[in-house]
């Protein structure tokens, strides 16, 4: 099943790859990886949601950001495809960096970054299977709940 199949029958479908916030590319090829810059969780160019992640009033819950950990692992295929014109060349997602911004009191960085490993997997199999980093940060570019960026290997 191709890749693309596999994304119709999760019920996603690739967005357009968002604009880059800064003086960067949305991701870079260099020999046979694709490392994305930092996505966010944009939704037809919106962050569905922004503050610090944590469980309380005024906070992203963690079910709420382990969903955007997911929307924003899309946007980082979308930025793969863009670069090497098919997500049925990769054959490994080699890693993933996650960042939660997190409220002091919020240790769960690994279970919302979970929302794009679950994501990879259920995209690829096996070879979504990677390796991760989830870091708790104070604060994400225009106060985004989640960042992830992916490096992965492509023939």
């Amino acid at each position: 099943m191709s890749v693309d199949q596999r994304l119709v029958e999760l019920g996603v479908e690739l967005p357009a790859v968002p604009a880059p916030a800064g003086a960067y590319v949305p991701a870079v090829v260099t020999g046979n990886l694709v490392f994305t810059a930092g996505q966010l969780p944009f939704v037809g160019g919106v962050l569905p949601a922004t503050g610090k992640v944590g469980e309380g009033d005024g906070l992203v819950g963690p079910t709420e950001a382990k969903a955007l950990a997911a929307t924003a692992a899309l946007n980082a295929l979308a930025a793969i495809e863009a670069e090497i014109g098919s997500l049925d060349r990769v054959t490994r997602v080699v890693k993933v960096n996650g960042f939660v911004a997190s409220d002091p009191s919020f240790v769960g960085q690994p279970g919302v970054i979970n929302g794009a490993s679950e994501f990879l997997h259920d995209v690829f199999g096996e070879i979504g299977i990677h390796a991760r980093a989830a870091v708790g940060v104070a604060v994400l570019p225009l106060d985004s709940p989640v960042e992830v960026e992916l490096v992965v290997e492509f023939s």
